[in-house]
């Protein structure tokens, strides 16, 4: 999720205890940091899980989100100034966190430079913020082939209207299936009121888990993360992984932006379903640093999962999609 989305509530979780010695905790992946060079527009604190999303006037003056304005503890607060790598990185140290960072190469080489023990580094072929603009083919083929880089995404096709198996961007998925890059697409969330109120080619329908059958049918080999789960279209969602095994989920973004009711309801589905061992942990991270610990403590807090589920969801399935488990000392 590459837009900023505030909320605000209160969400009842026990969060993990201040510890100094990483190897007192067991290692957790988050699949979905973002690497931001400065203080993002607009960051302010933040209540996770909101219960109730607003409507508009459009008569009025809108505010640019629509989440429920209350108090909450835990709250979550923005990086101090011109701190947030640095923030962000003490807080997967202090909790044995590995994670994929994704940006432009010159941001995410940062946070390589800085932890090449816990940064994982993608990169997409969106070029910035400027919806339709393209990374040439061959510039990103060298960042995967010689630049270091280990994923492909975010993938934001859905901020611009489009579907993930548009023509028009099937090269950029061809080069990650020959290179056996995983691409890591959003579908789903964006936030209340986007298509009216900051992203006016945004489209829910091209959130839908299924658009991606044609894609995948081109590309058979393609290893495929679904940022947001796909939410909130859980049923296309499990038949897109019913049709697809080399298809995997994250809860980034939605683990914290809907009510914890209803988190917990569609986490809970993906397990019943059968697709436990394909659900990734992730945390969307974008502003506030605390919102690491805050994440994994939903995850941890869930009496739906079992202890083997939560290390699975937490750990084990990521280490199986980026082929971690079979690298030395893994």
């Amino acid at each position: 999720m590459t837009r900023f989305i505030p909320c605000c509530a209160l969400a009842s979780l026990t969060l993990l205890p201040a510890q100094n010695a990483t190897t007192s905790l067991p290692p957790v992946i988050d699949v979905h940091v973002h690497a931001m060079d400065a203080d993002f527009p607009g960051a302010a604190p933040m209540c996770p899980n909101t219960p109730q999303f607003l409507a508009s006037d459009p008569a009025t003056k809108e505010a640019p989100f629509g989440w429920a304005p209350q108090d909450c503890t835990p709250k979550l607060y923005p990086a101090a100034k011109g701190q947030y790598m640095h923030e962000v990185l003490a807080e997967m140290r202090r909790l044995n966190v590995t994670a994929v960072v994704l940006g432009s190469p010159a941001s995410v080489e940062k946070w390589k430079d800085a932890a090449p023990d816990r940064v994982i580094p993608g990169t997409g072929f969106e070029n910035g913020m400027t919806p339709g603009a393209r990374v040439p083919l061959d510039q990103l083929r060298a960042g995967f082939t010689t630049g270091g880089f280990k994923v492909m995404g975010e993938i934001g096709l859905q901020y611009e209207g489009l579907s993930p198996s548009d023509p028009s961007v099937d090269k950029y998925f061809a080069l990650a299936e020959q290179l056996d890059i995983p691409v890591a697409i959003h579908m789903g969330t964006g936030g209340s009121g986007r298509a009216n109120l900051t992203s006016p080619k945004f489209r829910g329908s091209m959130g839908n888990p299924l658009l991606l059958e044609d894609l995948l049918a081109r590309h058979p080999k393609l290893r495929v993360q679904v940022m947001h789960a796909g939410y909130p279209m859980i049923d296309n969602m499990l038949t897109l992984l019913q049709a697809n095994s080399h298809v995997y989920v994250d809860v980034a973004g939605l683990i914290w932006s809907y009510p914890l009711k209803e988190v917990n309801r569609y986490i809970q589905r993906l397990v019943d379903a059968g697709f436990e061992d394909r659900v990734l942990f992730g945390t969307d991270q974008m502003i506030w640093p605390k919102l690491m610990t805050y994440s994994i403590s939903l995850i941890q807090n869930a009496d739906y999962l079992t202890p083997q589920q939560k290390r699975d969801i937490l750990y084990n399935n990521a280490a199986r999609f980026l082929r971690l488990d079979k690298k030395p000392g893994r």
